[in-house]
């Protein structure tokens, strides 16, 4: 059968108290890497954040943490060419993977980032879940079911999320919702829940800061 991908109900208040205790300590800035060599140790809980350029990445993962610069937004797309770790308490790994959909790169640097992606989404046994952000004024792109596909191929558990929902007309938001469903449908690795997020308005940020707590 399948799976209709309802929206991510919010978490009863226990829920919300654990996903709120594991942002209320220090979440830091570890590293940046270029090279699998550099990935730190696989000892914790990992998830990523996967987008197209301007989806609002870094100021999504910044509404989470509850820190206002901890992963820098730049207005360069493609700019960031690193995948980025950052800790939360003592357990859990966030990780900002380098956005795509970067029509003015070099071909030379999109194949290396494409090739460290594909080697991070493959050698990481304690990555848990990637988040892969949507804007819900476009719907899903060609680029973004790249993405997808290779999670799929990877065995990455994915959850679609979208992004600044408190921009479209709610019939314009159920058409792209539609449209996410139907594409996300083809993709054995989609988990079966769609989160809606708007960092401006804080729609969806318990909801996520939950799901994450909630992954071990």
């Amino acid at each position: 059968m399948t799976p209709s991908f309802p929206i991510a109900e919010e978490p009863d208040a226990f829920a919300k108290e654990k996903g709120r205790m594991l942002f209320a300590g220090e979440t830091e800035f570890l590293k940046g890497v270029v090279a699998m060599d550099g990935m730190p140790p696989g000892d914790r809980c990992e998830v990523c954040f996967a987008g197209r350029s301007n989806v609002g990445k870094s100021t999504l993962i910044n509404a989470v943490t509850g820190r206002k610069a901890l992963a820098r937004a730049s207005n360069t797309p493609g700019r960031t060419q690193e995948i980025n770790f950052f800790t939360a308490a003592d357990s859990h790994y966030l990780v900002d993977l380098p956005g795509y959909g970067f029509a003015n790169a070099p071909v030379a640097v999109v194949a290396k980032w494409q090739k460290l992606l594909k080697a991070y989404l493959s050698g990481r046994a304690n990555l848990r879940r990637a988040f892969v952000l949507v804007d819900s004024r476009h719907g899903i792109k060609p680029v973004d079911e790249e993405i997808m596909s290779l999670l799929d191929s990877s065995a990455v558990t994915f959850q679609c999320v979208l992004t600044k929902t408190d921009k479209p007309k709610k019939g314009e938001l159920d058409k792209t919702l539609e449209q996410v469903r139907g594409a996300l449908a083809k993709h054995p690795a989609a988990y079966p829940e769609i989160v809606l997020t708007s960092s401006d308005k804080g729609i969806g940020i318990e909801t996520l800061r939950t799901l994450i707590a909630t992954l071990s």
